[in-house]
């Protein structure tokens, strides 16, 4: 099929781990995760694959990963070191094509379809990559390749670590009939939960409900949901994303137990938003101001309303007003914008200070 598609989705095997491993190889065999401090509430950010086999994950509180590997090895996040990596990464897909949508600093989307190097083969574009960034980086790189987004974001995983995965047109099919629907892009553990009570555990079990069904069960996510099942992804690989928030959050050692506490930690967070802003604002305008408050039972809330600025004054008066939705005290403190291009129109027909509260 000449016009077909070729997507390559690249995926850094532990990336932050592999950086840390790579510059200190006494810790290959070690386990050995990045992240923040047991002491301090600190979350793991990623971890190598040693750590993994004690069950310890991303996103897990360092102080639960550290009970389940005992001997965990906990270094901080060194940002500068990872974001070089990922540029050296960057350059090196730039050699095959220019059709690149990065997810993260460890993650992106090639189209090759137009690539004539190595014979435009997308399974070999996509190993001469590894063997670059394994030669260059001095890391391993998982890919996946296939027609589209969607399966070569699945097949990346399938040869998971320094592996890659060819998912033909002619092989989708098959594939999909036993793909089981928490593979599936949008499927978090609740609707895997729900889809499990509903006796849905493969595409072919899904593809068996009508439309109706689907969007009695899962609302306007049952129309993709049935694209998904027959690997339908028509989405172009995107090579300009668009900014749509920037924030920062700190979670704290101890439970700041009241709002007047939350309010006198707003100055230190701004000045962290304010650096991050001083990057992008001859690119991007504020539109709204959103605090985002976790208390101590972990429930989390955001509190946002419309403005052009990064004000003080409201973020204390957002604090206030998310704090009153728990009244109890908070482990986590964060503040943050919504932003548009700078050359968008202003004036969406919002009246200025108008709140919307929403519960995450």
């Amino acid at each position: 099929m000449t016009d077909e598609r070729k997507i390559i989705h690249c995926d850094c095997d532990c990336f932050y781990a592999s950086i840390e491993m790579r510059d200190n190889p006494s810790l290959a065999d070690k386990p050995l995760a990045v992240g923040g401090s047991p002491e301090r509430r600190g979350v793991i950010a990623t971890c190598n694959y040693a750590a993994r086999q004690y069950g310890v994950h991303s996103a897990m509180a360092s102080a639960t990963a550290r009970k389940r590997c005992p001997g965990l090895i906990i270094i901080r996040p060194d940002m500068e070191k990872y974001r070089l990596a990922s540029a050296q990464i960057h350059d090196i897909f730039k050699r095959y094509t220019d059709l690149i949508e990065p997810l993260s600093l460890d993650e992106a989307y090639l189209d090759v379809s137009a690539c004539t190097q190595l014979d435009g083969d997308a399974a070999a574009i996509a190993t001469a990559i590894r063997d670059e960034v394994r030669q260059e980086v001095r890391i391993t790189i998982s890919a996946g390749i296939a027609p589209n987004k969607f399966l070569a974001k699945i097949a990346s995983d399938w040869n998971k670590p320094d592996g890659q995965f060819v998912l033909a047109q002619d092989e989708i099919e098959e594939f999909l009939t036993t793909l089981p629907v928490k593979k599936l892009h949008g499927v978090g553990k609740v609707t895997a939960e729900k889809m499990g009570r509903l006796g849905i555990k493969t595409c072919s079990d899904l593809r068996s409900l009508s439309e109706s069904e689907l969007a009695k069960h899962f609302g306007s996510f049952g129309e993709r949901l049935q694209q998904l099942s027959f690997g339908i992804d028509n989405r172009k690989v995107q090579t300009e994303r668009i900014r749509k928030s920037v924030s920062v959050e700190n979670t704290y050692p101890r439970d700041l137990p009241t709002v007047e506490a939350c309010i006198d930690e707003i100055p230190a967070l701004m000045e962290q938003l304010e650096r991050r802003l001083s990057r992008i604002d001859a690119d991007y305008r504020i539109h709204k101001q959103f605090i985002k408050i976790k208390f101590s039972d972990f429930m989390q809330t955001t509190v946002e309303m419309v403005s052009e600025d990064a004000n003080a004054d409201n973020y204390r008066n957002l604090c206030e007003d998310g704090f009153e939705r728990g009244n109890k005290p908070v482990r986590l403190l964060g503040v943050g914008v919504r932003v548009l291009p700078a050359d968008s129109e202003k004036g969406n027909g919002a009246p200025p200070d108008q709140l919307a509260l929403t519960l995450d």
